[in-house]
């Protein structure tokens, strides 16, 4: 049985046959092997119409896929086609649409948003998708370099293109307007916000320098929109390669101002927390070196002098790289000699008033002013007596040791000792020049000290890793969630801050002025106010809410008003309050009872007073009268003491004791007699009453002695 088996790579066509023996062919001994040649090739040529038969149809479907590739093909490119005339018709509305808008003084507000729908007429309204925003730009793109050729060859500023003349004219030109069109779209979200920083880098790479300070005037004035966030995040880096590069192509020597413009802007634009401008390492520029001649010229005069132009501009190595005068005793030696030569030469040349009319700049000059001296040593006799070059090495010299003297992270990067003396003793020499150069000497100095201050802060910034000045604010947490509180030297933050302080200043705590304890009127004024009515005040906001002043007051009461103290316990803390502090509607409502009670009391005293006085009045005018009936009411007593004495036997008193006790009550009723005639001489009772009187008082001793209980 033969059958067709092997295909190879290509499936759909064979790569053989083969032929295998039945079971009768090899019990006969047969095999499909022995065959002829004639019926081989007989067997072949069936076979090979066979193939040819399947081969042609396999040629046909490979055909008609082809012809379906290549339909596929011619309609996608069709649709290409179609898409690019479309985007070739858009991109020539966006010029056409821009360059109508931007030939007429228009505001950009009223015209912004329409120019740009009836150029892209996009998806959305008011706002272009991803697809329509590459689109947009490349146009504008595309538009300004056209506008930027233009100019090049009428030969007119880039940003003075198509300024109108006349009253018509608003400062603006064709490339100003159409910057403030496309600004104005990305501040409100019409378009992507850094497209209007990929068009000022553009125009800035296709200007020339003169130009391109025109451009960047456009942009310092424009500093505060595109420091949005809404913009400054999508642009902040497009913007960053902008301005180094134009710092590349600008020169140190001839463009100083504008690459300080520059910087200025970059430092203004970045917030501080923007660390990519920030030398953290302090890594100083050893690239900036200052060459100078090393050999004499052939008609030096005196050696002398060029030996001293050799010495003066090799102190600029040391500027150059001040870390080596630290880490290097050898470097500072020789830099110390070589700094106290120039010091003394300059103090032998001084300057004076007649110098200060050539050392003034005026304006017109500031901008061929150059930042790198000629180190020639045939000028610098002339460079010597220039105030201002003075006052430039001597301002490298104070920066230089405000370096030395700022302290290194550990203690190997700090200065030794001697050199901090050598440098003070450098810096004062220093001071004095600076304030004896004119013109303005000493407000120089104070100038440079206030810089040289600022600077030495940010230093210190840097030394402590760049922390970032914005404080974030903390959610208070409850004293469940915190697990550990802070614990204070002094129980809180305040008192251990003022211990610090008072361990730099011992009299902080023991200040007069510090001790000031109120009145009590002024303590309580607060809390009167709270109490009238015509105030309003709420009364969860009255201060007897607050009960640190409630004890606060408490304890002044106690001290100095122990009246309103006492009243704590009836009414409350308002009781405390004084009355002069207090509305008329208050204190009758609160001390109503306590006034009368207190009016009553004082009515009594009064007429107890006057009674008293009335009484005595009567006794001295009526004594005798008063003595008279005191005398008869004795006499009436001595008829009854007689029958009230008891037996001899109930007084127990013996015979013996009696003539004593007599004598005794005489010895008492001659004293007695005495001392009414002393006290009726001091009244006006005539002594024609003392006999009764003495009667009665006899007789009153008796009484008493035989009744002592009465």
């Amino acid at each position: 049985m033969s059958s067709w088996a092997g295909r190879g790579k290509f499936k759909d066509q064979p790569t053989g046959r083969r032929y295998f023996s039945n079971s009768e062919e090899m019990a006969a001994g047969t095999s499909a092997k022995l065959r002829s040649l004639k019926r081989g090739v007989q067997e072949e040529e069936e076979g090979g119409g066979k193939f040819e038969e399947e081969k042609s149809f396999e040629e046909e479907s490979a055909k008609k896929q082809k012809k379906q590739k290549k339909l596929a093909q011619s309609l996608m490119e069709i649709d290409n086609l179609n898409s690019l005339k479309a985007k070739n018709i858009k991109a020539k509305n966006v010029d056409e649409v821009f360059k109508d808008v931007i030939s007429r003084p228009i505001s950009t507000a009223s015209i912004a948003l329409t120019a740009m729908q009836d150029a892209m007429k996009p998806q959305k309204q008011t706002v272009l998708i991803q697809d329509e925003n590459q689109l947009f730009e490349n146009s504008l793109r595309t538009l300004l370099e056209e506008l930027v050729v233009q100019a090049v060859t009428e030969e007119v500023p880039v940003m003075h293109l198509g300024r109108l003349t006349g009253p018509e004219d608003d400062g603006r030109g064709l490339v100003t307007r159409l910057l403030d069109i496309v600004l104005y779209l990305c501040e409100r979200g019409h378009v992507e916000g850094g497209m209007v920083f990929q068009l000022l880098e553009d125009l800035t790479e296709v200007s020339t320098i003169k130009d391109c300070k025109e451009v960047f005037g456009y942009i310092e004035g424009k500093q505060e929109t595109l420091g949005k966030p809404e913009l400054f995040g999508r642009g902040k880096l497009v913007m960053l390669r902008t301005c180094n590069q134009l710092l590349r192509r600008l020169s140190k020597a001839n463009d100083v101002v504008f690459c300080g413009r520059i910087l200025m802007f970059l430092a203004h634009f970045f917030p501080l927390s923007e660390r990519s401008a920030v030398n953290i390492k302090g890594i100083f520029n050893t690239s900036n070196e200052t060459k100078y001649e090393k050999d004499p010229p052939a008609d030096a005069g005196v050696l002398l002098d060029f030996n001293f132009y050799k010495i003066f501009w090799s102190l600029q190595e040391h500027f150059c790289n001040p870390a080596y005068l630290v880490q290097y005793p050898a470097r500072w030696q020789a830099f110390s000699t070589s700094l106290a030569t120039v010091l003394q030469t300059f103090e032998a040349q001084p300057l004076g008033d007649e110098d200060e009319s050539s050392s003034h700049l005026d304006e017109e000059d500031d901008a061929t002013f150059n930042i790198k001296y000629l180190t020639s040593s045939n000028l610098l006799s002339l460079e010597l007596k220039d105030p201002g070059f003075r006052r430039h090495i001597l301002v490298q010299c104070l920066i230089v040791f405000d370096y030395l003297k700022t302290p290194g992270k550990t203690e190997k990067e700090g200065p030794r000792e001697s050199l901090r003396e050598e440098v003070k003793t450098h810096e004062e020499h220093v001071r004095k020049l600076l304030e004896i150069t004119p013109p303005k000497g000493k407000e120089f100095i104070a100038a440079i000290e206030h810089i040289l201050e600022r600077e030495r802060n940010w230093v210190w910034w840097k030394r402590d890793g760049c922390p970032p000045f914005e404080r974030v604010v903390h959610e208070r947490k409850t004293v469940q969630d915190s697990k550990r509180r802070t614990r204070w030297r002094l129980g809180n933050k305040e008192l251990s801050q003022l211990w610090k302080w008072a361990e730099s200043n011992p009299n902080a705590l023991t200040d007069i002025s510090r001790v000031k304890v109120p009145s009590v009127l002024e303590y309580w004024k607060p809390l009167a106010e709270d109490m009238d009515p015509a105030a309003g005040i709420e009364p969860e906001y009255h201060h007897k809410k607050n009960r640190v002043y409630c004890w606060k007051g408490l304890r002044f009461a106690a001290r100095q008003d122990l009246e309103g103290f006492s009243r704590v316990a009836e009414q409350g803390i308002e009781g405390v309050v004084p009355l002069e502090l207090l509305p008329a509607e208050v204190r009758a409502k609160l001390h109503g009872k306590n006034l009368e009670r207190a009016k009553q009391k004082g009515a009594k005293k009064e007429e107890e007073g006057v009674a008293s006085v009335v009484s005595a009045d009567d006794s001295q005018l009526n004594g005798r009268g008063a003595m008279v009936d005191t005398a008869q009411d004795m006499e009436d007593a001595q008829t009854i003491i007689p029958d009230s004495i008891p037996p001899p036997d109930a007084v127990n008193l013996s015979t013996n004791e009696r003539p004593d006790e007599e004598e005794t009550g005489k010895a008492s009723e001659t004293a007695s007699k005495s001392k009414m005639k002393e006290e009726f001489s001091r009244s006006d009772i005539p002594a024609s009453s003392l006999s009764n009187d003495t009667k009665s008082e006899s007789r009153g001793t008796v009484r008493k002695r035989a009744h002592p209980d009465l």
